[in-house]
């Protein structure tokens, strides 16, 4: 039995992509589709954009707290059986939502499906595979291989479970994903279902540190620590951004060097101590690098 599915988009002075967006979601030739945008309020032509579509969409524009924010009134509003979330700079590929449908018709003990993704530049074109793993909920701790506009949920997910925290700025799927997938496991979808954009103003891409830092105080909310990797990973953002490179052996000693420091000081800050497979680990790259070093000259 074919099953009412709702999407939400949240949206914000982003009428550049938005129109490429609606399309790829009624493009979908769904039968029974409900698409509602919440819109913060934009400045450009988002409003004109949204208007052009009559009907075919539901839209609000005014101020909100932020992008959880608007999705939150998205999913509080969504009447449909089934709900997924497209942010207004990425696209659906084409008969996703009649994928989605028929798994969750086959499937009735399924609450969440996520499947693959690319990433995507401004203009459409491919850039890379989203990374995505079978269901693990240890491994998710560690990386989130959950590409989020791939992600589809039963209602009675947002009944059980809430809606985001707003409070988050970047991870706010992440956490989502850690709050409902701790009792059940997922459905992975082996395809392809959506395009994440990528770009220079992207707020995941502009914003590594910040998103790095938000995600590592979230774990340890929700787990009493952060994993090493988000930790490592972190280290490894902030020494980039601090104009180090690796490319050659001297640079990447210097690089190598400055990587330790920092990842040290942010397991005292995150973490309080250092443990000895850590100091081992930092050790054994100071070590190789500085080896590499010395024979490159």
């Amino acid at each position: 039995m074919t099953k009412k599915i709702s999407i939400v988009t949240p949206s914000y002075n982003q009428g550049i992509f938005l129109k490429r967006t609606i399309d790829s979601i009624l493009d979908q030739k769904v039968q029974d589709l409900e698409l509602i945008v919440f819109d913060g309020g934009s400045k450009d032509s988002s409003v004109e954009i949204l208007n052009s579509y009559g009907d075919l969409l539901s839209y609000v524009s005014q101020k909100d707290e932020g992008q959880s924010d608007a999705v939150n009134k998205g999913l509080t509003h969504a009447t449909g059986e089934i709900i997924g979330w497209l942010n207004s700079d990425d696209v659906y590929y084409p008969e996703s939502l009649n994928k989605i449908i028929e798994v969750f018709n086959n499937n009735p003990d399924v609450d969440v499906i996520y499947g693959k993704a690319d990433h995507i530049d401004e203009n459409d074109n491919y850039l890379e595979d989203y990374y995505t793993e079978q269901w693990d909920y240890e491994k998710l701790k560690g990386i989130c291989y959950i590409c989020q506009p791939a992600v589809f949920f039963r209602r009675s997910v947002i009944e059980k479970y809430g809606i985001l925290n707003k409070n988050l700025r970047y991870c706010m799927d992440y956490e989502y994903w850690l709050r409902i997938g701790q009792n059940k496991p997922f459905y992975f979808l082996d395809q392809k279902l959506a395009g994440s954009r990528l770009y220079s103003d992207n707020k995941t891409l502009g914003s590594r540190r910040a998103v790095h830092e938000e995600i590592i105080v979230m774990l340890k909310e929700k787990f009493g620590s952060a994993p090493e990797k988000w930790i490592y990973n972190l280290a490894h953002v902030i020494t980039e951004e601090a104009g180090y490179s690796r490319e050659n052996a001297i640079a990447n000693y210097k690089f190598v060097k400055a990587l330790v420091k920092k990842s040290a000081f942010l397991f005292m800050k995150y973490q309080k101590y250092i443990a000895f497979n850590q100091v081992r680990a930092m050790l054994s790259w100071l070590k190789s690098s500085r080896k590499a070093m010395l024979e490159a000259k």
